[in-house]
């Protein structure tokens, strides 16, 4: 029969159950990885099989948009360490050129699909290279929006001074979907502006 070791007071004091909030973005940053896999796939299993119509050498990879978007994970980390630091000035300022990155990006993607639908003639129902392109830079779109919008919604928590530094492990959380945005578009980026043309 084996003895039962004892745990030693400090130990056991020591140990603390890891935040709700961070657990909870793990695991959707986990589902929504899952989803970004399989579109992602279907672009590339698709890609080089439209028949006619536009194809893939129509694009032109957004560097400028992309810079912004990739700048903003910066901005927000420089945020959320002024927040803790209770520099509430340098919080509020650096929160919202992440907003203003994030809306550049959204922009670029605008002009992007106004492109290629008025000029290129490039549609969601063109051919597959169409469908795969719109709904993969899409569906990474529509998580940039998701994103601004819960920037938008503590900028303006901010503005009417409800944002305090006990605020700063929630802010944190937040910032790690942005920071998957990011890296979500790292990905697209990669796929559809380079192993996809």
């Amino acid at each position: 029969m084996s003895e039962a070791v004892a745990i030693p007071a400090a130990e056991i004091a020591a140990w603390k159950l890891p935040s709700r909030g961070r657990v909870g973005m793990f695991c959707l940053i986990a589902a929504e990885s899952a989803i970004f896999v399989i579109f992602i796939v279907a672009y590339l299993f698709y890609a080089g099989k439209t028949l006619s119509g536009p194809t893939p050498s129509i694009l032109h990879v957004p560097v400028f948009f992309t810079v912004c978007l990739l700048s903003s994970s910066l901005t927000i980390h420089a945020a959320v360490r002024s927040l803790s630091r209770w520099n509430r000035g340098a919080f509020e300022f650096w929160w919202l050129v992440t907003i203003v990155l994030g809306a550049s990006f959204l922009v670029g993607t605008a002009l992007e699909w106004r492109h290629l639908i008025l000029d290129e003639g490039l549609t969601i129902r063109t051919n597959l290279f169409g469908t795969t392109y719109f709904s993969l830079v899409g569906l990474h779109a529509f998580h940039v929006t998701v994103g601004l919008l819960a920037l938008a919604a503590v900028a303006v928590f901010g503005f009417f001074g409800k944002v305090e530094r006990a605020h700063t492990r929630h802010l944190e959380v937040l910032s790690l979907y942005w920071h998957f945005v990011d890296v979500v578009w790292v990905v697209v980026l990669t796929v559809v502006y380079g192993i996809g043309r």
